[in-house]
């Protein structure tokens, strides 16, 4: 599982058959898995809702609650687990900044 933000949101499609487009702008890789284990049993509304083997996209108005649950979920996590969750904490502190983007879960 990996996080992807923040995202410009969708460029409208202009005329024809075109799907919308996205620039990734910065990536916080999981390679031990980190996020899919911990977000999906956290007990916690928002990050409850992100699934490993599924993607999941949230706009710059829920950050506010992301990083909550976020913050909180590093208070309960080992040291080598927080580091990760920092990572995404930054991302999502961008993607609160910055007007338009969003900020995608992307499952295996």
């Amino acid at each position: 599982m990996g996080v992807h933000g923040p995202r410009p949101r969708a460029e409208p499609p202009g005329p024809g058959p075109r799907r919308r487009s996205t620039t990734s702008v910065d990536v916080a890789p999981d390679d031990g898995d980190v996020l899919a284990r911990l977000l999906p049993a956290s007990g916690l509304p928002m990050l409850a809702r992100v699934d490993p083997y599924g993607d999941v996209v949230l706009s710059g108005s829920e950050m506010e609650q992301l990083l909550d649950e976020l913050h909180i979920l590093m208070d309960r996590s080992s040291p080598p687990d927080a580091v990760v969750l920092g990572a995404v904490v930054v991302l999502a502190e961008r993607c609160r900044r910055e007007l338009g983007s969003e900020l995608r879960f992307e499952g295996d």
